[in-house]
């Protein structure tokens, strides 16, 4: 069957997104038969990589909805993989990245500590595996206080990776939170065995960023050289639904009301310049803050 059909089997037979289906077909064939297309998918379901961190607000639990609503992935409504670019300029864990693995995308956060560690899996992954495998073997409450009140301002671009991982996969919930001066203070998990070192996993997330665009910047910024036809998805932090119940401490500046109302601009804006946008946020009457 030709490229085409051969999607068709995929997307049908494997309930995928066709952004997936046309990227696991490869380019130098024409014509493949049904037992082909099921060992590629049966390699792809060995190396599909998963969110490395745990982030509150994460959307892997949430990505049958975004397909349940027939918007999601945007490709009946002009998104080209091969030709235009997705934009994910709150990236978090990566789950909807990682769910459409588009071959053009950029991602972005104002989070340093993330988008440090997202560069140094797609330059230096076995690096960072060496580290975090000595922060496995030393893991205790008082290591975990240790590297928790480290200076990141002396630390290597692969050390604060590790640091990272560690601290979100041994810390209270896997919560990120810092205080005003941007200090990480989560307190100690008490997990009988953390997933500190997913080598696999690691590995396979690098793979996929080799041709990733990274960037530590404002989503304004970012999305400055987003065009027609790009797909554009929006998760930040969230609308609170109380003033108890405000959490957006993800980086020392946090996200207030001012900044959801520029945000709800942006998305107007990229609407009216021919985008495809998709944005996630809380249900909330008025922005309490």
């Amino acid at each position: 069957m030709n490229k085409e059909l051969s999607i068709k089997y995929l997307k049908e037979k494997y309930n995928l997104n066709h952004i997936i289906s046309q990227s696991l077909i490869p380019r130098n064939k024409k014509i493949y038969c049904n037992v082909e297309l099921d060992e590629i998918m049966r390699n792809f379901k060995l190396e599909k990589p998963k969110p490395f961190v745990k982030w509150v607000g994460g959307k892997r639990q949430l990505l049958k909805q975004f397909i349940k609503l027939g918007l999601y992935p945007p490709f009946s409504f002009g998104f080209n993989p091969e030709k235009n670019t997705y934009f994910e300029p709150f990236v978090g864990g990566g789950a909807v990245f990682l769910d459409l693995l588009p071959e053009n995308a950029v991602l972005s956060d104002m989070n340093f500590e993330l988008i440090t560690t997202y560069k140094v899996i797609q330059q230096d992954y076995k690096k960072l595996i060496s580290k975090l495998k000595i922060h496995k073997k030393n893991n205790t409450k008082e290591y975990f206080l240790k590297i928790r009140a480290q200076n990141l301002n002396k630390l290597s671009d692969v050390s604060v990776a590790a640091r990272f991982i560690y601290l979100n996969r041994t810390c209270f919930n896997g919560m990120y939170r810092v205080n005003k001066s941007g200090g990480f203070n989560v307190p100690y998990g008490k997990y009988n065995n953390p997933n500190i070192v997913n080598q696999e996993n690691l590995e396979n997330i690098s793979k996929v960023l080799q041709d990733i665009k990274i960037k530590h910047q404002d989503y304004k910024e970012t999305l400055k050289k987003a065009k027609k036809g790009d797909f554009i998805y929006l998760d930040p932090p969230y609308a609170p639904l109380s003033p108890t119940a405000s959490f957006t401490a993800y980086t020392k500046e946090g996200f207030g009301a001012e900044q959801q109302i520029e945000l709800r601009d942006t998305f107007y804006e990229l609407h009216k310049r021919g985008c495809l946008v998709m944005l996630s946020n809380s249900n909330a009457e008025t922005l309490v803050f």
